[in-house]
């Protein structure tokens, strides 16, 4: 029997380590051996604070103490104990000092005639570990795709959507101006219609490129709305300075000189810009700034396009 114990000890692929009452090492496994290259003979009899000096007093301590003294045991948390014991998975590893990624559950430990024991069972997760990982960065990869327009590059609907409401909330708290630019390609469909659906497309990426060159503040977002609509969300910005911006990008858009032959406005591409700005109070929505932009568009497209017009508190200006 005892030599079939020996064996199991040996053939089980975690570390197992019993301590006594004194916190004398009693047990210590081939696992053990293996991947703290310290052999049995080296720490058996020897207490928890001479082999691991600088855990003492830790959680794992904490924990061993706690199964001695009050019978309970613990399961530590691998998010707040990654590599508690000095562990390695190869040599290499040991010689950088790479410690593998453990989970380790310390368990009280009844011993006929004798005081209580502790067993404390180390596994490897450093393969979890490493997948979980990865599963955490393919999900902000897929995330970011989520929010990013397949075409452009630029922020899609949804980060617009999200961006907003961020952006708005804090414009609430701190009793400040928020504007908001719709833009639309004029005469986009004819552009379409005349040059083909790729033409159309690589005008978009242009003037999405163009858009953005105007901006240089962090929080400041270019977006793609729908189709030949862009939307610009400005931060902490007055009427007059999102005019100055709008008005920046109109001719940021217009100096592109991409062909436009079918437009009725310009021999060019250009854009129509509607701007609005709010100091959101506690009951307004998001949806208030956003139709106020949508009126101000219409009423430049209906002033001859290639403009920007602004819509304050119920008047349209140019």
């Amino acid at each position: 029997m005892q030599s079939l114990l020996q064996g199991v000890l040996k053939a089980v692929r975690a570390g197992i380590i019993v301590f006594d009452a004194e916190q004398r090492v009693v047990l210590w496994n081939h696992w053990m051996e293996q991947h703290s290259h310290l052999a049995a003979s080296a720490v058996l009899g020897r207490r928890f604070s001479d082999i691991f000096s600088d855990m003492v007093n830790g959680r794992t301590h904490v924990a061993i103490d706690t199964a001695l003294q009050h019978n309970f045991a613990s399961l530590l948390s691998q998010t707040l104990n990654k590599a508690p014991f000095p562990l390695f998975a190869s040599p290499a590893d040991a010689a950088n000092g790479v410690r593998m990624q453990q989970a380790v559950h310390v368990m009280p430990l009844a011993v006929d005639d004798l005081p209580r024991h502790c067993l404390v069972q180390i596994s490897d997760v450093s393969m979890a570990v490493s997948r979980e990982r990865k599963l955490r960065e393919m999900a902000v990869e897929l995330e970011s795709q989520t929010l990013v327009d397949g075409l452009t590059g630029i922020a899609n609907r949804r980060r617009f959507d999200l961006h907003l409401d961020d952006e708005f909330r804090r414009a609430k708290r701190n009793a400040s101006a928020i504007s908001l630019l719709m833009i639309d390609v004029d005469s986009f469909k004819d552009f379409n219609d005349n040059y083909g659906h790729q033409r159309g497309d690589d005008c978009l990426v242009t003037i999405a490129g163009a858009l953005v060159r105007v901006l240089n503040r962090a929080r400041d977002l270019v977006a793609r709305y729908g189709g030949e609509e862009f939307t610009v969300i400005l931060p902490d910005t007055s009427a007059d300075g999102a005019l100055q911006v709008a008005e920046a990008m109109r001719a940021e858009v217009e100096a592109l000189g991409v062909e436009h032959g079918f437009s009725g406005v310009a021999k060019h591409v250009t854009i129509s810009v509607g701007v609005s700005t709010l100091v959101p109070e506690h009951t307004t929505a998001t949806s208030s700034l956003v139709h106020a932009a949508d009126r101000a568009l219409y009423q430049a497209k209906r002033s001859g396009r290639n403009c920007v017009m602004v819509y304050t508190e119920g008047r349209k200006t140019a």
